[in-house]
């Protein structure tokens, strides 16, 4: 083996470029892969480990308590099918105001995280924040606020659901509560007052991840806030939790001895599994996308390059094995040829996969609720790829190689690598009797020359267009879509009222005094005023973060994928993830309850996306059932040539007690995909660019005295470089046809699968993005690949010498 070593060795030295080619090849290709598992893994895996340390309850379950005793549920979790269970608690919704806000309203902008049966939703966090978008509005400041289903228990261990304190310290006596964390804001000893009810201090945040609830009382402090239901948290077996078909059966047979109307309601952890995994899902499709093409790219690239070596190395073959190899160690030497640039590849692309991941994973899950989840790379990733890039790099060399291993020793001495006459030569006299210049008719001919070797070459360049033209159209694509999400053009700055900070003034003024003001600053040109409350749907115990428009919200509302935009009162518009998790579609009706109030109103349009707990409404609906609640913030959009931060100021000078924030006219999401997209695109072009620039390479060196002889009857050098780089260009126009069709297809694969994983609806017009120019500009494409590629192998044919040429014959 040592023989086998050298040899290698010798030929990795030697053959430098093809050397540097499959390195740069295959670590471009194991970072499209790494980052691509890595998300994959991330979008589901994290939540299940953190789901198994908590014990997490794949049902939260609310009865009626009216309907049926403690006993009986207690029951419950002896019957066949419960692995664990614990309950039963009793359970209130407690509705605390904003003691700052006007007129006691209610939320201040939340959106949700979607707690399900027991929890509530509405973090407080902003109109359109957290994960999936929104509408783009900047987030207002965190307050205590709107419904909160709360839960009496004693301890915060347990068979299921071990609620894990983030700050402070649990409930031991009445007066004291401790809430779900939603973000970073976990100030102690916030005194919540409820209506007609104690005050409550916080003594603690903690993180249930089976968002039981959104705060824990002790037993005895519970029936001080009149509870109307009781929850129960079931764990199953696994083979009855693995789908929600399974869960409903399994829920079924463990309340079968149950009154049938006394469940209220239930929620599955596959819900809230999909709520956490939404956005990371949203790239998977993609990102799966590049790193299986950046495989097949280099499987090409790889075999292109041992098939170059093997023909432009046949007396090289011919001398080892008169000298001693066997056929087997013969392809011993070509396999570790590749395998040592593809290792070391392999090791630096793993290793920058990594590192490049990270900030992605931090991106996708920034924001939604997530103090559980240790999101990161998980070894298997690295395991899987360190081992199989180099395996794949191997299984790609091999059919080449073993050429090597049947070639006789006398013939590989004896042969030549020049193509064998007649391959190409009548290609070539076709093309000379046409009216193309000399250079160019020979280098349309050259391809032909070596049929193989062309359409590897070919492959690769048709699937750096299927790159650019995927990454074209999903670039498109994201652009509106983060253009639309945060409503660039449309809504400029947020001015918030609600509950002052410590230090800060309260508003002046009441709701319509504000929206005057707003309306009457220079270069004000729309206002909407918009009150965001947390209310309960009835059939659903969990709340929703409700946004209620008055004013100019026909121009400022949000994009409407489906159906129409809100008209008149009893009307609502909601997001996809809201319908799909409630089974709704638009024309339903849901009902609102707040406050013993209630009010129906019909879902008349689907809006782009947002948030899964979160509903829109017109303020005719607001008063049918709240008639005495205010706006807690406006919606303002400016002249054109009017500064932001000049209107900010004139709002803080007329009303210190107002705080507007400007709206970011970027979209994280769309920013994140569209930059991945691109680094990835630019890294398989410049695979696909190495591929045609082996094949030019081993062109010009194959056909030295072609060269030569074509110097000595007067072709100048440039016409060289124009033979040279018009053999690779025609391959590039050609790749430009295929890749483009090809290129289309994953986009209507990939979009579709991206938008179902994120709960998004996108109109017709953010995927009508193939326009005539667009596909005019990709048909260039694979050109200027080739052209690139075939660049500085068509300037080294040119600086060829002829004497250089006749000494090495």
């Amino acid at each position: 083996m040592s023989a086998v070593w050298r040899a290698s060795r010798a030929a990795v030295r030697r053959r430098r470029l093809q050397t540097i080619v499959i390195g740069l090849v295959v670590f471009s290709s194991t970072v499209a892969i790494v980052v691509a598992l890595g998300l994959l893994e991330a979008a589901s895996a994290p939540f299940d480990r953190a789901f198994a340390q908590q014990h997490g309850a794949h049902v939260v379950a609310s009865f009626d308590r009216a309907g049926v005793s403690d006993a009986r549920l207690a029951a419950t979790a002896r019957r066949p099918g419960v692995e664990a269970a614990a309950g039963p608690f009793a359970q209130a919704v407690i509705t605390v105001p904003d003691a700052g806000a006007r007129s006691g309203d209610g939320a201040g902008a939340g959106t949700g995280d979607g707690d399900g049966a027991g929890g509530g939703t509405g973090d407080g966090a902003g109109a359109g924040a957290g994960s999936g978008g929104g509408g783009g509005s900047p987030a207002a400041p965190r307050v205590v606020t709107g419904p909160l289903t709360v839960v009496g228990r004693a301890d915060p261990a347990g068979p299921v659901d071990r609620v894990r304190l983030l700050a402070g310290r649990w409930v031991t006596r009445p007066g004291e509560i401790v809430l779900q964390a939603q973000g970073a804001d976990r100030e102690l000893g916030t005194v919540i007052s409820v209506p007609g009810g104690p005050r409550l201090t916080v003594v603690g945040w903690a993180s249930s991840l089976s968002r039981s609830a959104r705060g824990w009382v002790t037993p005895d402090q519970i029936g001080a806030l009149h509870p109307t239901a009781t929850q129960m948290l079931y764990r199953f077996a696994e083979s009855a939790s693995a789908t929600d078909g399974r869960i409903e059966k399994a829920m079924a047979s463990a309340t079968a001895d149950l009154p049938s109307e006394s469940l209220l309601a239930s929620q599955s952890y596959l819900s809230v599994k999909t709520d956490v995994g939404r956005t990371a899902s949203a790239y998977v499709p993609f990102l799966l996308a590049f790193g299986i093409l950046g495989l097949v790219v280099a499987v090409l690239i790889v075999a292109n390059v041992v098939s170059g070596a093997v023909v432009a190395g046949l007396r090289h073959i011919g001398v080892l094995k008169a000298l001693g190899f066997t056929p087997n160690q013969v392809v011993c030497v070509y396999l570790v040829m590749v395998l040592v640039p593809g290792a070391v590849g392999c090791v630096t692309g793993t290793v920058l996969g990594g590192i490049g991941a990270q900030p992605l994973l931090k991106s996708v899950f920034m924001g939604i609720g997530t103090e559980d989840l240790a999101v990161g790379i998980s070894p298997w990733v690295y395991g899987v790829t360190l081992l199989g890039m180099p395996v794949l790099v191997v299984l790609a060399a091999l059919a080449p190689a073993l050429r090597a291993h049947r070639l006789p020793a006398a013939r590989a001495i004896s042969a030549g690598s020049s193509p064998r006459a007649g391959r190409g030569q009548r290609v070539q006299r076709r093309l000379a009797g046409t009216r193309l210049p000399r250079s160019v008719s020979l280098g349309l001919g050259l391809p032909f020359a070596r049929p193989g070797r062309t359409v590897l070459t070919l492959a690769a360049v048709v699937l750096g267009v299927t790159t650019v033209t995927l990454a074209t159209g999903l670039s498109s694509t994201m652009a509106a879509y983060g253009e639309a999400a945060q409503r660039v053009g449309h809504v400029h700055t947020v001015v918030h009222v609600g509950k002052p900070k410590f230090g800060e003034s309260a508003p002046q003024q009441g709701d319509a005094e504000t929206e005057a003001l707003l309306r009457s600053l220079p270069g004000a040109v729309r206002v909407t005023a918009d009150a965001w409350i947390e209310v309960n749907l009835a059939g659903y115990t969990e709340t929703v973060s409700c946004q209620f428009f008055r004013g100019d919200s026909d121009t400022l509302g949000e994009t409407i994928a489906k159906g129409r935009w809100l008209e008149g009162p009893g009307e609502v518009v909601a997001p996809p993830a809201f319908l799909n998790k409630r089974g709704l579609a638009v024309g339903d009706r849901v009902t609102f309850a707040l406050d013993g109030r209630k009010a129906s109103a019909t879902i008349v349009g689907e809006t782009m996306d947002g948030m899964p707990d979160r509903l829109q409404s017109n303020w005719e609906t607001l008063t049918a059932f709240a008639p005495d609640r205010e706006a807690n913030q406006y919606e303002v959009q400016l002249a054109p040539g009017t500064a932001v931060g000049t209107y900010n100021a004139a709002v803080k000078a007329a009303d210190p007690g107002l705080r507007p924030l400007a709206v970011q006219e970027t979209n994280r999401d769309a920013v994140v995909i569209i930059g991945s997209a691109s680094a990835l695109t630019v890294l398989l072009a410049t695979v696909a660019a190495l591929g045609v620039f082996n094949t030019a390479l081993l062109n010009t060196r194959e056909r030295r005295r072609d060269l030569g002889t074509l110097k000595s009857l007067g072709m100048t050098p440039r016409q060289v470089s124009v033979m040279v780089v018009t053999s690779m260009a025609a391959l590039g126009a050609v790749g430009g046809a295929l890749g483009i069709p090809a290129g289309v297809g994953a986009y209507e694969l990939i979009i579709p699968a991206m938008t179902d994983a994120a709960d998004v609806s996108l109109p017709a017009s953010m995927t009508d993005v193939w326009q005539a120019p667009v596909l005019a500009l990709l048909a260039l494409t694979g050109i200027v690949i080739a052209a690139l590629g075939a660049l500085v192998p068509a300037r080294s044919a040119a600086r060829l010498t002829i004497a250089k040429v006749l000494h090495n014959e």
